[in-house]
């Protein structure tokens, strides 16, 4: 038996990047990102109008454990669209800024000088939202 066939939340992970056009996997929520990489990457995909799927990889370890498993990226947050990843806060950021992250949307793509910036919010109660 394989992994995948063994492992129901690695399953369930990889159901919800297929099953979402745009998910983020991140710490916190969109209204409570729990640390500023997840807070600016918020900021640009709310900033850009696309509706997207977020999960909080903070209550339980083993989604972060898993979703590096399957991703082979190690850091969160974790950008996927269309089923594939797009990277974290950095290479979103950069390809807000280049036009590229919209194209990738299927938005107009229009080149940003800065990425917005994330407000600062107070810790909230730990929950995994769907944004669609």
């Amino acid at each position: 038996m394989s992994d995948e066939t063994t492992n129901p939340l690695r399953e369930e992970i990889a159901g919800a990047i297929s099953e979402n056009p745009v998910i983020l996997f991140m710490k916190g929520t969109p209204d409570q990102p729990a640390c500023g990489f997840s807070a600016r990457t918020v900021a640009i995909l709310q900033s850009l109008g696309r509706p997207f799927a977020a999960v909080d990889v903070l209550p339980d370890p083993r989604i972060r454990q898993e979703l590096a498993e399957l991703s082979n990226w190690p850091t969160i947050p974790q950008l996927f669209v269309d089923g594939e990843l797009v990277g974290g806060c950095d290479i979103v950021t950069e390809m807000y800024q280049s036009g590229e992250l919209q194209e990738t949307l299927g938005l107009d793509a229009v080149s940003a000088e800065a990425a917005p910036e994330a407000q600062a919010q107070e810790a909230a109660p730990l929950s995994i939202e769907n944004r669609l």
